[in-house]
């Protein structure tokens, strides 16, 4: 079976960062185009699997490079500065083969090589469906409506899923469900995508993100063999098991560097912007104004500190010292935090044309944004932080 990349395994061969900065301007040249019509990023994994990096995470007896969570930092943050929807879907392709978080053992072994090798080789994209009208997400507590049933063939999957990121374009949905026993089991549950009943509803009109087309997916009995509940367990297995690992890790670190990243390509644009811009009173170019260079400063620094933080995550981990749940979280909620403010200074510097359509600048304000919503949120975060240092 296979299993999580381990720290003692020998590393791939690094991705040549010539290759990464060409992903980044290949896919920033049709961000905007994704953005506006809220479309899946089709043509951007038809580039990333060109260039050999859809399989970049999953094992190596399986056809990919088996590469491990810092290789896996370096691409996303090189595709998330091109267009970030697109790494977000691929973060979660990158996630589930990565070891799928340290749960491996609970996968079939017939079921995983052979979704394996279709990762690696193939367009196969995963994605997580956990998110319901009622419920929230599920990272807070309580059962899912979601609900898987019993056949003679295998399982009966009804429920509706909000907030299904990458839907339109995913292979295999990751069903958070529960069972219909009398002791009812929770957890996920494989369903290819064109299987009978499911229906996908054009719900994502967002802010930002848009290319994630996250939206509403509905299964109607729609059936999925048995070994297809990969990872199902009682709400007390589930309270039990430990939170700490690669499972968290990956989460905070992926999305502070795609937010990061965000934040990043606005500082560039920002860059050649007032570089370019001589008001006739003054002149000069508005880089050469003390107050300006002040502002610009202050986004160095934030943009400094996030990678610094993720940097020394990536390489504790990397040693074999993975940092406790409760710090790599801290990272998340200061790099987000630190990526949005950044953008927001770029707004005060530019004024109205920062905020033109015509500029990506409001472009990647819209999309840092939403870093917020991502779990754990910042309530949650900061809460178990102060619990953390109170019971030490």
């Amino acid at each position: 079976m296979a299993t999580a990349l381990r720290v003692s395994d020998p590393a791939p061969d690094p991705i040549p960062q010539s290759l990464l900065d060409d992903i980044t301007t290949r896919l920033a040249a049709t961000a905007a185009e994704h953005d506006a019509r809220a479309e899946f990023p089709a043509e951007n994994f038809r580039i990333l699997h060109e260039a050999g990096l859809l399989g970049l995470t999953v094992g190596r007896e399986f056809g990919g490079r088996g590469a491990g969570l810092g290789e896996a930092i370096r691409v996303l943050r090189a595709v998330a500065r091109g267009e970030p929807s697109t790494a977000l879907i691929l973060f979660m392709k990158y996630g589930y083969w990565a070891g799928s978080f340290g749960r491996t053992d609970t996968w079939p072994r017939a079921l995983r090589d052979r979704l394996a090798r279709e990762a690696a080789t193939e367009i196969a994209l995963i994605g997580g469906l956990r998110v319901e009208p009622d419920l929230g997400t599920p990272v807070r507590g309580g059962l899912p409506a979601t609900t898987a049933t019993r056949t003679a063939e295998g399982w009966s999957i009804t429920g509706r899923k909000i907030y299904s990121t990458g839907s339109t374009g995913l292979t295999w949905f990751a069903v958070w469900a529960k069972t219909d026993e009398a002791i009812p089991r929770v957890g996920m549950f494989l369903v290819r995508a064109g299987s009978p009943n499911v229906e996908i509803r054009p719900t994502w009109n967002h802010l930002g993100m848009r290319a994630t087309v996250s939206h509403e997916v509905v299964f109607t009995a729609t059936p999925t063999p048995f070994d297809h509940a990969v990872d199902i367990r009682t709400p007390a297995e589930w309270s039990a098991a430990p939170t700490e690992g690669a499972g968290v890790l990956w989460n905070a670190l992926v999305i502070s560097v795609i937010y990061d990243s965000v934040a990043s390509a606005a500082r560039d644009w920002l860059a050649g912007y007032l570089a370019r811009r001589v008001p006739s009173n003054l002149g000069a170019p508005l880089t050469s104004l003390p107050r300006v260079q002040e502002k610009f400063g202050e986004i160095e620094a934030l943009l400094h500190v996030n990678r610094v933080l993720v940097d020394d995550a990536v390489a504790r981990h990397e040693a074999g010292d993975t940092p406790e749940a409760v710090k790599v979280n801290i990272v998340k909620q200061v790099v987000t935090t630190n990526a949005i403010k950044a953008v927001e200074i770029g707004l005060e510097l530019t004024g109205n044309p920062g905020l033109s359509r015509d500029n990506p600048l409001e472009r990647h304000y819209r999309d840092v944004l939403c870093s917020r919503i991502h779990s754990p949120q910042t309530d949650t975060i900061l809460v178990a932080a102060g619990r953390s240092a109170f019971g030490s």
